[in-house]
């Protein structure tokens, strides 16, 4: 019986990966507001119903691709953070040479801005984080529309949607939680009027980190997706064409917003 149910569950995730697969391609042709449960089927020689076993509705289905997203975003977001740490730790290789076994692992492959990051302090960290960031909204940017676009009318995110969502955000604020504990942050000045909500924005979601960089850090944030939307969604457009540099130095700018200097490991 074991194997059995061994069978159908293997068979049940393979299927699942199939409907969701489908529906990322009628995001990219169609965009999410039109994404249809009977469609997705027709594609794929199913009826309608047996779909529904699947995902009971619509918005079912855009709640696990909105999660998948999120969760992919956050993995690279994460592997950039832990290849830069590494990086960090160990002596570094020249550009080409090959690592021997036991040494820090190789950055993957990236855009040339994060290709360049220089590993070791914690300004370099965020702009590794950063530009893995970018790397995944250019290489995904229908899903990227999907989580960081315009709302898609009727669907309202469940409570399951918000661990994922705050992957990315969780990286940063770790690059500066391991710089404050090093002494790697000046902390940026804080008007009083702006306090009470600082200390609060600390206390919710970033209790490691004083409240004169907590509040700068959602601005940072909110930053670094703007920029990734002018850029994926076509506002750069014949205004900035030297795009991976831009980027990269308003990242970095950003950093020292929030008290990263870079002169720290």
């Amino acid at each position: 019986m074991s194997a059995i149910r061994g069978a159908r569950e293997r068979a049940r995730i393979e299927v699942t990966a199939a409907i969701k697969d489908e529906a990322r391609k009628q995001l990219a042709a169609e965009g999410a507001s039109k994404l249809s449960l009977r469609a997705v089927a027709r594609e794929l020689g199913m009826v309608s119903s047996a779909l529904y076993r699947y995902f009971p509705s619509r918005d079912e289905l855009l709640t696990a691709l909105i999660i998948d997203a999120y969760d992919s975003v956050g993995e690279a977001a994460e592997r950039a953070h832990r290849t830069a740490v590494a990086e960090g730790a160990a002596p570094a290789v020249p550009a080409g040479h090959a690592l021997t076994e036991g040494a820090a692992p190789a950055r993957p492959a990236a855009s040339k801005a994060a290709a360049t990051v220089r590993p070791g302090t914690h300004l370099d960290r965020w702009v590794a984080v950063a530009c893995a960031v970018r790397d995944w909204a250019l290489a995904h940017p229908h899903e990227y529309a999907l989580i960081y676009g315009s709302p898609v009318p009727g669907y309202t995110a469940p409570q399951d949607t918000i661990v994922p969502a705050s992957r990315v955000g969780l990286v940063l604020i770790a690059v500066l939680e391991d710089a404050h504990r090093e002494e790697g942050l000046a902390l940026p000045p804080l008007a009083e009027e702006l306090r009470p909500e600082a200390e609060r924005i600390a206390a919710d979601i970033a209790p490691g980190l004083p409240p004169a960089v907590a509040a700068p850090l959602v601005a940072a944030w909110a930053q670094l997706f703007g920029l990734l939307s002018f850029e994926i969604f076509g506002q750069f457009h014949r205004v900035v064409e030297a795009r991976e540099v831009f980027f990269r130095q308003a990242v970095t700018e950003l950093a020292r917003t929030v008290g990263l200097l870079g002169g720290r490991r």
